[in-house]
Parts: structure tokens; sequence; C-alpha cells
């Protein structure tokens, strides 16, 4: 063998070496005061989805790490966090001495933007929450839960509905992350929740306004990022178990997971069931039909080496919602049509237990996604594949228990692939392709969207530079399109599909053809003024393209009080918002100011129809619903949120929390009922006492107990026009709470207890986002639709085993 044959194959065997070499990081995690060793600290690097945790003498070991630069994440709980971007190319040894805080939120990871980014270098506004704030609050779904995340509001439809608004839009704008993957469920109903189990979210992360350029139409609101939990450093196998009771509607859940790392194989199965009869207030007593009963199973299988990881996860999602209608008689008791037809006054019976009654929706979701992390020799890729397939009945007869009215059959496939190239002079930058193919299918005797099919395709680039270590310069582009085919549908007299040809058919929706274009961007700065506080800007440009629901819709739904019209010549909606942030955390003070502005061209919304007169047209005077027209506008939405909390010298373990949400969203060269936008928030102010022990006893600890008053202002700036929305009294609301970890079995974590009081004043009060409201009179007392939720205490327990 000559020496030309020998030195490619020298380069070949040194350029594979340095591809495939296996590294590891080790160490130790000690308290920078006392320099006592810190047993149970995490370790983690989120790109990866790898980690470890510190034995009893404060040591760590991650191996089988391949060369690249990676932020990791070391997290003690009393502990402030560090994040320390490393650079692996040999075996690496890093002690971190950590200490004590008050306060957590300054030093975090976020992962929906482009790349895991330290927050506070990010010039995107990102709130986020972890799972210990989840289960602070009784909520009775995932969104819900969120509810005291300032500038995060809910569309609500009961108890077991709530759809999320960011800064006052809600609907398609907002983007639903679940395992990387866009959650596609008919999300455009006002009566459609989001289809997550809330046992399998250990995260969210709230992007505000379209800062994110990686998923494409419809995020001018912003982006929920659901996350699950984290996989488990390598040999641990894990059972947890979580209960939950609710007082004021008899809900019962509980969820059991077994998770799992084994030779770099990695597992977590889950089994979720939770069921809730009828809620009640002051007012309003029992709510007939305000029930639901959710099954959920999921089952995630991950294999993690040195090249990289690839992660699947299946599962499925299954709720039986009811759907109130509110109607009563002249004594203001619930009544109900039964199966042979008489409305019948609902009893103490009907009212009390887990009854399914009649309207309800059943609803199944199965997902199954792909999610796969590769280290190249220049750069990282990521590629994330979906499948979704949401079923969604509807049942309204109770002569016909098993006979769905509508059937919407929506099956979403799901694709995103990015490469994230080598750092190059500073500048970290990422490409990518992402979009969807979607079919809708009626399978039904009713129809109120027409069968369709769209396909979207967008491709981006981003990047961005840290200048010394103070500011961060980051922007990108986005192009999108989309492709809609709406199908054609004839009817004849007794509703019965029929052909175009049919001397007696009607049409009830036209076909048409729709391509859409668009383009997103965003450009903005981070600067660090000093080590506690940061200063931001950003000005971004978002685009959504109209729906079939707002193109095409044409009947009635049940849960909404209203018979829908699209309109076909919509346009899509152009958003360009002006984000400017100011974050301060030093030890006694936390400060976070938000503001705001967004300027929308062709706003849709909901408008009420009326004929020549001014009268409400009813489509269908034997179901009295009236009707509403999509139309658009331009608007400019103008607001902010301010969170403070304060922790003085030298009761750093005592907190006091306020935060408060203004959004003000008007449409220009208007009247007054047309001047304002509908289904946005009253302003809140929120504020907290809170007293944290980090020890109590050998028994107890990371204990807190703390107190709150919620006031949301009247609600006077709303959509009047023909009585499309009505003002909104202002209300306060008081809760409570307390919680504790158990230590048994030589485990300070073996139970986690959570007892939350809400609305402890039991006060009568309807939100103004509350789809209720709109409910109809109860003919007893004069008072219009249905309250919210009164007095509610919830007991949780988390069992580790």
């Amino acid at each position: 063998m000559n020496l030309k044959s020998i030195l490619p194959l020298v380069a070949f065997v040194s350029a594979t070496t340095n591809i495939f070499a296996q590294n590891c990081i080790s160490g130790t995690v000690k308290d920078e005061t006392s320099n006592e060793n810190l047993a149970g600290a995490s370790i983690y690097i989120a790109d990866l989805k790898t980690g470890a945790t510190t034995a009893t003498n404060g040591s760590f070991k991650i191996n089988n790490l391949k060369r690249g630069t990676y932020l990791l994440e070391i997290n003690y709980t009393g502990y402030q966090p560090i994040i320390e971007k490393i650079s692996i190319d040999k075996d690496t040894v890093m002690d971190f001495l950590l200490s004590p805080a008050v306060t957590e939120l300054n030093e975090l990871i976020i992962t929906g933007v482009t790349r895991s980014t330290e927050l506070k270098l990010s010039p995107v506004i990102v709130k986020a929450v972890d799972g210990k704030t989840l289960n602070q609050n009784s909520a009775t779904n995932l969104i819900d839960a969120l509810r005291n995340v300032p500038g995060v509001n809910q569309i609500t439809t009961g108890t077991g509905i709530s759809k999320p608004t960011i800064r006052g839009l809600g609907f398609n704008r907002v983007i639903t992350l679940n395992n990387n993957i866009r959650q596609e469920g008919q999300q455009w109903g006002d009566e459609h929740g989001i289809e997550i189990d809330e046992n399998a979210v250990d995260r969210v992360e709230v992007v505000k306004g379209p800062g994110s350029l990686m998923y494409g139409s419809d995020g001018i609101a912003g982006v929920l990022n659901f996350l699950a939990p984290r996989s488990l450093p390598l040999g641990q196998v894990k059972t947890q178990v979580t209960t939950n009771y609710q007082s004021n509607n008899n809900l019962i859940g509980y969820s059991i997971a077994n998770a799992g790392n084994k030779d770099g194989l990695q597992w977590l199965g889950r089994f979720s069931n939770k069921f809730a009869g009828n809620y009640q207030n002051a007012y309003d007593g029992k709510v007939f039909n305000s029930g639901f009963k959710e099954i959920n199973g999921s089952l995630f299988l991950g294999i993690n080496k040195s090249w990289g990881h690839s992660h699947l996860t299946v599962s499925s999602y299954n709720n039986t919602l009811n759907l109130v209608e509110g109607e009563r008689d002249e004594l203001g008791r619930f009544i109900y049509e039964n199966a042979n037809g008489d409305e019948v006054v609902a009893t103490d019976k009907d009212l009390r237990g887990y009854k399914t009654g009649f309207p309800h929706q059943k609803i199944n979701h199965i997902g199954v996604a792909s999610n796969n992390y590769f280290i190249l020799d220049k750069g990282t890729l990521n590629a994330d594949f979906g499948f979704q397939n949401n079923k969604r009945r509807e049942f309204e007869d109770p002569a016909t228990p098993d006979e769905p009215e509508l059937f919407f059959d929506l099956k979403t496939l799901n694709y995103n692939v990015r490469y994230n190239f080598e750092k190059v002079n500073g500048w970290e930058t990422s490409v990518g392709i992402g979009g969807m193919w979607q079919s809708n299918t009626n399978r039904a005797i009713e129809a109120l969207i027409p069968n369709y099919s769209l396909f979207d395709a967008g491709a981006f680039v981003f990047t961005q530079k840290t200048f010394f270590d103070k500011l961060t310069l980051a922007g990108g582009i986005r192009f999108d399109n989309r492709y809609m085919n709406s199908k054609e549908l004839y009817l004849d007299e007794d509703e019965n599909p029929v052909p175009g040809t049919d001397p007696d058919a009607e049409l009830k929706f036209s076909a048409f053809e729709k391509n859409y274009n668009g383009i997103s961007g965003s450009l903005g700065l981070s600067y660090k003024v000093d080590k506690n506080s940061t200063f931001k800007f950003n000005v971004s440009r978002g685009f959504r393209a109209p729906n079939s629901t707002e193109l095409s819709a044409n009947g009635r739904h049940e849960g909404t009080f209203r018979y829908l019209f699209g309109k076909s010549d919509l346009k899509p909606e152009i958003s360009h918002q002006v984000d400017v942030a100011y974050f301060l955390n030093s030890k006694h003070i936390t400060l976070e100011i938000t503001p705001f502005v967004n300027f929308i061209g062709n706003y849709i919304y909901l408008e009420k129809m009326v004929d020549a007169n001014g009268n409400e047209i009813i489509p269908d005077p034997a179901d009295g619903a009236p009707a509403f027209e999509y139309t658009s506008g331009n608007a400019a939405l103008i607001g902010g949120e301010i969170y403070l909390d304060i922790h003085p010298h030298p009761m750093e373990w005592l907190h006091f929390e306020n935060s408060f949400s203004y959004v003000q969203a008007t449409q220009s060269n208007q009247p007054d009922n047309l001047k304002y936008l509908p289904f946005i928030p009253a302003p809140r102010y929120r504020g907290e006492v809170k007293a944290e022990l980090k020890a109590v006893n050998s028994t107890f600890s990371n204990a807190y107990i703390k107190f709150g008053l919620d006031h949301f202002f009247k609600q006077d700036k709303f959509h009047g026009a023909y009585g499309t929305e009505t003002a909104t009294p202002a209300y306060t609301l008081l809760s409570a709470g307390i919680r504790t970890n158990i230590k048994a079995f030589n485990r300070s974590d073996f139970m986690s207890l959570y007892i939350s009081g809400e609305n402890l004043a039991d006060v009568a009060y309807q939100n103004h986002l509350s789809r209720l409201k709109y409910a109809p009179e109860n003919p007893a007392t004069g008072r219009m639709g249905v309250f919210n939720m009164g007095r509610n205490i919830s007991v949780k327990m988390i069992v580790n085993f």
C-alpha cells in the first residue's frame, strides 16, 4: 500500500473518530456558602434530552456525549439555577457552586423559538411556567391552569372547555405545540378545547406575539409550547401516582405513570382518568349538563446515544363533554328535552352524579409524534414528524342517543425539519422547512363546515449573535404558502346529500380553491444592563390565513348559541407587533414590564346579523339561535403586563407578588358600537402573599402558604354592534393554598401535597370571555346567561415510588 492510499485512509479514520468519539462530562455540585455537597441536584442538556442527578457526595457524570456546544442547566430546589454553555471535544470535568435563592426566574432555558436559548438572551417575550406552578391552582383543565400567567386568558364554555387567548387573541391565532408538533383539533370552535392530558405536561412556555418562526401560519398571537417531563438519568426507574379531588363539581382525577432509562433506552407510560359532575354557583345552583369525563393514555419510547436521540410518542385523548344550553322554566329551574320529545324539569337526581346528558360531545384525538435529533460534524439536525386524527362527535337528540348530529373527522400530517449550523464568528444560524397536510370529512347527517383539504409549506432562516456577553441580536424571516380545496355540498328537502343536478337540490357549501401566501419575520435585541437586569426590544410580523369555518361555515353549533355563516372573500390577517420589555431579578425584587402594540390588517371576527329594520336574523325559528357572520377590519391592540415580586430582607421567605395585565383592541374609523373587538379580556390585577419554608422538620419540606386576590375590572369596551356582546361588571375573587413535600422511605420527595381554594367568598360572577354569559335568560330572576363556578376546594397528591 503506497503513501497516496494511506493518506486518504488516515484522513477518513481521523474524521470518523472526530465525528463518533464519545466523551463525558463529570464534576460536583456544592453549596457556595457552606461548600456542602448537594445530593439530588439536576444536571440537564435540553437539546440532547439527557442529564444526571448528583449522588450523596455531590458528584455527577453524563456519558456518550458527542463533540459540540451545548447549554447545560443545573437546578436544585431553593438555589439559583446555573446556565452554562459548554463545548465538548474531550472528557470534561466541571464543578459548580450554587447559591441559595428566593426566586428562580432569571436563569431558564427556552425551547419554543429555534434552538435552546437562555431566556434572558432571547429578544422574544417568553413566559415559562413549571409543573410546580401548574399544580398550585385548582384548575379543571390544562388551559385553566395557566390563568394566572399575565396576558393569558381563557374563552370558556363551563368548566370542561377552555380555549387560550394571548393578549386578547385566540382561536387559530394561538399555535399549541405538543411534543414539538402543532396540535390540530378543530380549534376554530368556541366550544373546542385543547386535547392534551394535563398530567402529561411538566412545563409550559408561553411565547407572546408572532416571535416564533418555526411553525408558520396562525401564530400571530403567540405559541403555547407544552413540554413533557424530562427524561430520567441513566439507570433510574420511577413510578408516579397523581390524585386530585375538587369540591365544587366533585371532580375526581388520577394519573399513573412509569418512566425509566436503561442503557440509553427511555420510556414513559401513562394512564389518566378524570370525571366531574355539574358545577355550581350562588345564582344558578347546580348547572345542569355541565359535567365531563376524560380518559387518556400515552406511551413514550426513546433512544439516546452519542449521535443524538430518536423519540416516539403515541397518545390517545378521549373526552365526553356535556354542553350547557341554559334553558329554564318560569321558576328558574333547568329544563331539558327527554327521549319522548317532552320538556321536563331537571330533578335533584339529574343534577347529582356524573350523568352524560344531551347535547354532548365525544372527542377522540389520536396522536403519533416522532422527534429526532442528530449531531452532525458541522451542526445539528432536528426532524419532527406527526400524525393526528381528531374525531369530534356531537350528540343532540336523546331519542337517537347513538347517532351524532355532527361528526368532524380531521386528519393531519405534520413535518418540521431544522438544521442548526455550527457557530461561525459568534453567529448561530438555523434554517428549516415545515408545514402540514390536512383533510376534514363530515360523517354525520348535519354539516357545519364542508369537507376540505389543505396543504401548508413554509421555509425560514434565523440567526443570532451575542456581543461582549451583553448584547444579543436575533432575527429571521419565513415564507408560507397555504393551499385549500373545499368540496361542494347539495342537500334535498330532508337534508340528505344529493347531486347538484337533483331538482330538489339546495346548495349548502360552494366548492372553492384558495391559495394564500405570507411572510413572517422578527428582529430584536436583548441587552443585559447588569447582572440583574435585562432590556428587550423586538419587532415582528405575522401571517394567518383564514380557516375553513371563517370562509364557509353554514349551520348551528351546540354550545355556541349562534348560527354561523362564513364569508368566502376574506383575506389573510397580517400582524405587525412591537414589544418592549424590562426584567429585573435582584436579591429582593423581581420586576417584569412588557408593553406591546399590535396592528392587524384584515382582522377576522364574528358579528351578529340583522335585517333592514335592525332585528336579529333567526335562520331556524324553531331553534331560535341568532345568525352571526364572519367579517373583517383593521385592528390595533395596545397593552402589556407588569409583574412585581417583593421578598424583603431579612424575610426573603416572604413574597408579595403583584401582576397587572391590560389590552385594548379597537378598529379604525368605526362608530362606537363597532369600535372595539369581541372576546377581549377585562383588565386584571392579581395580588398574592406567599410564605415559603424550605425546611419545616425532618418530615416536611419545601412548604408554602399563600393568600391571593384577583380583581377583574369592568369591561365596558366591548363589541356592542347589534348586541354581539354586552358589558361585564367588575368582580373580585379570593384564593388560598398550602403545599408541602413529605419525606418517607428515605425519599425527600415521596409525596407532594397541594390544597388550594378558589373563589373562597363564593362570588357569583360572569367572566367576559365566558360563552355561557350569552345563554338564555333566567325567567325567575331576569339574569342573562349562566354564571361561572363558585367556591372550589382542591386536594392534590403526587406520590413518587
